[in-house]
């Protein structure tokens, strides 16, 4: 009965309490404190995740394809082209751009030429072959003969062939009066004949029936042989000067 007694004299007092508001504040607080307790992340988090989405929208709007999002987002643009910032970008680029350029020159002019011999070989030859030409036509210029020489006669058949008389004149000069003196009745022991040494001298009479007495004819058909096989009196003087002979 003590016992039965004391539950119920405890469970009257929790009424009575109950009855005079004591017990019942404590217990809302403590819900209170287990609400905060399970809302306190829940909050947070909700918070964020509509900041999120609200980000989210206003990109998407942005960059939209009916072309009011695009144009704001070419104005956004513009306006961080004008900012500091991208002046700093600007400049470090064009730095960067700098660096690479000189770097790449620094590389190229370290970097050791490579040089084909055969190419050095060819250009030696060429510049020898150069030279010998030169020496043959480069000549002293030889003053035009007096009229009425043999000299006179293939200096004013000249232009007849296509042979500049400035110019080809003073090949013609040498080669002839090394090979025959300009005579026109220069033989040879072998039995070339005449002012060109024609070889055998019956060749001439191509250029006229009177090619064992006359100069011109002989001339003629001189600068004729020169023309077809050497384009010019200086082709022919270097081949003189190469070989001994034309």
């Amino acid at each position: 009965m003590s016992l039965r007694h004391g539950i119920v004299v405890r469970y009257q007092g929790w009424g009575a309490a109950h009855e005079k508001g004591t017990a019942l504040p404590r217990i809302v607080a403590r819900r209170r404190k287990g609400l905060l307790r399970r809302t306190g992340i829940i909050i947070p988090a909700v918070g964020a995740a509509a900041v999120l989405v609200a980000i989210v929208t206003v990109v998407a709007y942005m960059v939209s394809p009916n072309g009011r999002g695009a144009a704001g987002m070419t104005i956004a643009l513009n306006g961080l082209t004008n900012s500091q910032q991208m002046t700093m970008l600007e400049q470090e680029r064009q730095e960067l751009v700098v660096m690479d350029a000189a770097a790449a020159t620094i590389q190229t002019a370290a970097s050791p030429s490579r040089i084909n011999p055969d190419q050095v070989m060819e250009a030696d030859q060429q510049s020898s072959s150069s030279s010998s030409s030169s020496s043959g036509t480069e000549v002293t210029q030889v003053a035009a003969p007096d009229p009425g020489t043999a000299e006179h006669i293939g200096y004013e058949m000249l232009p007849s062939f296509g042979f500049n008389q400035t110019t080809q004149w003073s090949c013609l000069e040498q080669l002839w009066t090394r090979e025959s003196g300009w005579r026109w009745d220069a033989e040879n022991p072998d039995g070339a004949y005449g002012i060109p040494q024609a070889f055998p001298g019956s060749k001439m009479a191509s250029a006229g029936a009177d090619w064992q007495t006359d100069p011109t004819t002989q001339i003629k058909w001189g600068l004729e042989y020169i023309s077809a096989t050497y384009g010019t009196p200086c082709g022919a003087w270097d081949q003189e000067l190469a070989t001994g002979g034309y």
